[in-house]
């Protein structure tokens, strides 16, 4: 085998690990090469939805009548749970479980390779995701992953250093720490905060900054007092930008999705960011039409989301997933009702966005310079870059509004946003 094709589906962490894939087989001189022209094809799938899994099964059918001589390893939480059927549906697949792909990989055979091609390339990406957890030992009545991704398994500690360290001495500028439940990290009494601090204590570079962190979505129970401090000291070295799944802003719907939180405990803790971090950006996600939702209960989502003051929500139906409590339980929301919140939640959530980046107007920020002309923001806004900034720089920048929101009244020249 020469050339080899990633199918990512679902989520960021399928992404990091189809980073990892990426990598091991570039080091032994394979080439990525589109889809239907590659020798191995490596599909990573999702089942969050039942919609996720119709588009994972739909994906792998158009891979398969597109490369009719690829060797297909199919591989993520769709496959977890019904390894048969996947591998029921051509002789040339391969069901791999997650933990075991790198191992499978390793056995790929590679034709031609030469000792100077065996390096791992990822000059040009200046982002990258580093996995340092799997797993859930959460158990909502919504979710199937729990099942997918087994109990929650935390990295060791020195694996994550020098994982950081070879990405840091690459060029990348921005780490993503990513994982199912990256506020579960305990790996000996090392929680999150204690390994944040060990990355940057071992990790180093002769330029400065020389790399900044940022958190993946994390679990309102984990954030504790400790680690808003310890984003709050850093400066911007680790992105004052939390990613906290809301759901719903109902107790009651909280505890029959069995969120290990209520009402009150979310508005305190964004309460408490605020107090320490005041310009803290806050992304979350919201799920409408859950079962048994009322309109008092979507109103209180409404009102918890303008309190929280969000910078951005990404927005789900409830979906019902077989083999989930939630796909079982009376008093099934209407489709056109979950629609119709869904529609409502989502404009608000644009409200939000544009009070959110309005307020930031006259603050500065260090933005990361991203490969096509692009820079990303601590507060996570991408928009345009400088002509002059070159990818990979980290930017220190007065806040420049997205592009959606520039406001060209007045003679005003999108292009003065920018400023040294």
């Amino acid at each position: 085998m020469r050339t080899f094709a990633l199918v990512t589906l679902g989520c960021k962490v399928n992404r990091v690990e189809s980073d990892s894939f990426a990598d091991k087989l570039k080091g032994k001189g394979m080439h990525e090469a589109f889809f239907d022209r590659a020798d191995l094809v490596i599909i990573n799938t999702c089942l969050v939805t039942a919609e996720a899994e119709k588009k994972t099964r739909k994906r792998l059918r158009h891979v398969l009548n597109a490369n009719q001589h690829a060797q297909v390893i199919v591989t993520g939480c769709a496959s977890a749970l019904s390894p048969q059927l996947y591998a029921s549906l051509d002789p040339r697949v391969q069901v791999v479980p997650k933990a075991e792909v790198l191992q499978a990989l390793e056995e790929v055979p590679v034709e031609g390779v030469h000792e100077e091609d065996a390096l791992v390339d990822i000059e040009g990406r200046t982002r990258r995701g580093v996995k340092v957890q799997d797993g859930c030992d959460n158990a909502c009545t919504y979710c199937i992953v729990c099942k997918a991704r087994g109990a929650s398994v935390s990295r060791p500690p020195d694996e994550v250093v020098n994982e950081v360290s070879a990405l840091v001495g690459t060029g990348v500028k921005e780490i993503v720490l990513t994982g199912i439940n990256i506020g579960a990290y305990d790996q000996r009494g090392l929680d999150l905060s204690r390994l944040i601090e060990r990355v940057f204590d071992e990790v180093k570079c002769e330029e400065e900054p020389s790399f900044r962190l940022r958190l993946s979505s994390i679990e309102p129970v984990d954030i504790t007092d400790e680690l808003i401090d310890l984003v709050a000291r850093s400066e911007g070295r680790i992105c004052r930008h939390f990613h906290i799944p809301l759901q719903s802003g109902s107790s009651r719907i909280l505890k029959a999705m069995a969120r290990n939180y209520d009402a009150r405990y979310f508005d305190d803790l964004i309460g408490r960011i605020r107090a320490r971090i005041p310009n803290a950006s806050i992304t979350t996600d919201i799920i409408a039409g859950f079962p048994g939702e009322q309109d008092e209960d979507f109103e209180a989502t409404c009102l918890m989301a303008r309190r929280s003051a969000f910078s951005k929500m990404h927005v789900f139906p409830f979906s019902a997933r077989e083999g989930t409590i939630a796909a079982h339980l009376p008093e099934q929301v209407p489709a056109s009702v979950k629609q119709a919140r869904s529609a409502h939640l989502r404009r608000l959530s644009e409200e939000l966005r544009r009070k959110d980046a309005q307020s930031r107007r006259g603050s500065s920020e260090l933005y990361l310079v991203q490969d096509g002309g692009t820079m990303m923001s601590e507060s996570y806004y991408e928009v345009v870059a400088p002509a002059h900034c070159q990818a990979g720089e980290l930017h220190e920048s007065s806040f420049v509004l997205p592009p959606d929101m520039v406001e060209c009244q007045h003679g005003s020249n999108p292009e003065t946003e920018h400023s040294a």
